[in-house]
This record gives structure tokens, sequence and C-alpha cells, in this order.
């Protein structure tokens, strides 16, 4: 049996993308120390310029923890052609960071690319909720098709790294159907796959315990990284029934600690398992002030997995 690595991210301690969430971010130095004291073996890189951003020092920082980095999200104005060469240079800079810290893992770590989740009001506003009406154009899914096609060959083709798409809730692909259409679009040699189990749950608009399964065997051909992310039903329901837009979500715990969702993890990681996947598994729970310590959150979510086997 393939052995699978479990690692958290810089998001469970509240350092996530979006300003107006009200995280209070700590340092690098102490996030990376609660990761690995809590029994984790690798870690996201997180927002450019969190952990260093000279090679020789995030391989130090690293290092000294015994941790592996296994992979940078990279949020891109997909739909718009005009940012399209802007969202490329980020992606190589980041790309280029990844490949030069990480020479001596076992395993290379993934570029992430995303859509750039919470510029839209409109799809802020109607997370967990979009209707099929609410989709992309079709001239506006050539156009964010193409800028994934295009950002990710260019970063493969200069630091050999594998690339993958995560949908998320605030941004354009969020369905499984918004999913299945950029896949349709985009090159299978090149672009794979973020399976995140908590996005993925929220984003089909239901609750529906088979719902990750049905998605993981949906999607089982591109799939390259695995988030394990719980999504409450209760605040998944009130959020959806009161018309709460992503952020208010979010803040109100939509995305709780590890078995306490509708995320069925035993039959997911059975389902995985049996498929043989060996790559990384990160949790991801969003803390927010309020919400609880990140630290003893990461702490029970790992001994969650390891009633579980991993």
């Amino acid at each position: 049996m393939t052995t699978i690595r479990v690692a958290n991210a810089p998001c469970s301690w509240g350092l996530l993308e979006f300003d107006d969430l009200g995280a209070r971010p700590i340092g690098a130095a102490q996030m990376l120390d609660e990761l690995r004291d809590t029994g984790y073996s690798g870690t996201e890189l997180g927002d450019w310029g969190f952990m260093p951003t000279a090679p020789a020092a995030l391989r130090d920082e690293l290092a000294r923890r015994d941790l592996d980095l296994v992979g940078a999200f990279v949020p891109v104005a997909f739909r718009h052609a005009a940012q399209h060469a802007a969202g490329a240079e980020v992606a190589l800079r980041t790309a280029r960071l990844l490949a030069a810290a990480t020479t001596g893992q076992a395993t290379r770590p993934l570029l992430i690319l995303a859509d750039e989740n919470g510029a839209d009001s409109e799809r802020t506003d109607s997370a967990g909720r979009i209707a099929a009406d609410q989709a992309l154009p079709t001239d506006d899914w050539i156009t964010f098709a193409a800028g994934v096609n295009a950002v990710a060959r260019a970063a493969a083709a200069e630091t050999g790294l594998r690339v993958a798409f995560h949908p998320h809730c605030a941004g354009f692909v969020e369905t499984p159907d918004e999913i299945a259409r950029l896949l349709d679009l985009t090159d299978p040699a090149t672009i794979g796959l973020v399976f995140d189990t908590g996005h993925y749950l929220y984003g089909t608009g239901a609750s529906a315990v088979g719902a990750v399964r049905e998605g993981l065997e949906r999607f089982w051909p591109r799939i390259r990284h695995i988030h394990f992310k719980d999504c409450h039903p209760a605040i998944a329901a009130e959020a959806r029934a009161g018309g709460w837009d992503y952020h208010t979500a979010v803040r109100n715990g939509l995305f709780c600690e590890l078995g306490r969702g509708a995320v069925a993890f035993p039959d997911a990681l059975d389902w995985l398992q049996r498929r043989e996947y060996g790559g990384w598994i990160v949790v991801e729970q969003d803390v927010l002030p309020g919400l609880g310590t990140p630290r003893a959150s990461a702490e029970r979510n790992r001994h969650y997995l390891r009633t579980l086997g991993l």
C-alpha cells in the first residue's frame, strides 16, 4: 500500500488571502514550530513574503524542523485576459522559489493555481448556493481556461513542477459542473486538480454525506493533491438560508475541525487508499479570531486523522 503523508497549511493559523476576514497573522517561525510540534510532516507556502523568499533561507527554515514544502497557492484573475501576464509572472516567481528551495526533497512541491477568489461580489455573495445562470459565459470560459493553460505550461516548462488547479468557493470554479467545465477546457497533461473536501461539499449547494465520494469518483483521473477540510452542516444551512456571503460564513465557523462537520473522512480516506493514492493530504481549517486557538485545533485535527490510521 502506498504511503500518504500529512501536512498542514498557513491558513489553519488564520493566514488567509482575504484581507477582510480579520485574521491576526503570526510569524512564520511560530507557525512552523507549531505545525511541526502538532505532528505534521509538511507545509504549504502561504502568501508570498510570509515565509522567506530566498531559496536558501526557506530551505533552512524547513530543514531545521524536518518539514517538506508541499505546494503554494497562487490566485490569478483568469477571467480577464489583460491580467494573465501579471498572473504568469507571480506564478513563475513562486514556482522558481518552490523548485530552488526543495532540491533535496523526495517529492517535489506542487504549484497550485486558483481563481482570484472573492474578487467578484456576486460570486462572493452567493458562495455555497451558486445557480447555473451565474456561471461564466462561453467566451469568458475560453479566456479563463486559456490563461490556466498558459500559466501552467510556462511554470512546468521552466521549473519542471507539477501544476494543479484549486476550485474554491467565492470564485468562478466552485460547483461540480464548473470544475468539470474547466477540466474539459484545460490540458490534462499539464493541469491536475486539487480536491478540497470542504470547498467541494459547500460548493455542491448541499450537505449530502456522499457528495465528497461522488466528487472523488467523478474527478479522480485529474486529482493530483488532496486538501482535507470539513464543512459544518448547520452553519452551511444557516448561511444558505440567511443569504450570508462567503466571508460571513467563514467567520461563523463554516470550516470546522475535522470530524465535526459533514465530510465523511473515513469513507474518503478508504476510497483514496483503495486507489493507492500516494500523495499528500493537507489539513486546512480557517481558524480566525474567536474561532479557537490554531495550535490546539491543529493538534485535534492531527489526532483525528490518527484515529483513521494516518
